[in-house]
């Protein structure tokens, strides 16, 4: 699994300020997705060494890591989470999917927040009352939708 770059964000999951780590391959190709860049297999090996490089260069800022993408490696997407619930268990993991269902292989207890939902422009993105996207948060063994708490005040 590859990676493009990684960056401190504040609104992607609530209540986490997140180390949000774009991954490469994406095979959703959603119409008018924002990040095209990461449909290509390009960047760099995404590693247990180079995960703990970044928690260590933004262990006092983060909460969260959130994978952005990933689709098309979900065992090694499941590895990931897995290191980072044994090795930095008091970080959350979060990952971001472009699929309409989650993957069936995906070891959920292993995560705290997950995303499903391409990028469809006339619904709008997640902060939007017409999305398809959905946000979900684990809650114990149960799943809450927590979509809601994007949207836009009106």
């Amino acid at each position: 699994m590859k990676y493009i770059n990684e960056s401190i964000v504040f609104q992607e999951v609530p209540d986490e300020v997140s180390l949000a780590i774009n991954i490469s391959n994406c095979p959703c190709r959603c119409p008018g997705c924002h990040s095209k860049y990461l449909w290509a297999d390009n960047g760099d090996e995404l590693t247990h060494e180079v995960l703990d490089r970044m928690i260590a260069k933004y262990q006092s800022e983060v909460t969260c890591i959130l994978f952005m993408g990933g689709d098309a490696s979900v065992n090694e997407l499941n590895g990931f989470a897995i290191y980072l619930k044994n090795i930095h268990p008091s970080l959350k993991v979060a990952w971001y999917s472009g699929k309409t269902i989650i993957s069936p292989d995906l070891r959920m207890s292993y995560f705290d927040y997950i995303k499903i939902g391409p990028y469809i422009q006339h619904l709008g993105p997640l902060n939007s009352r017409s999305t398809n996207q959905r946000m979900y948060k684990r809650e114990g063994d149960e799943w809450t939708d927590i979509t809601n708490r994007f949207w836009k005040k009106q």
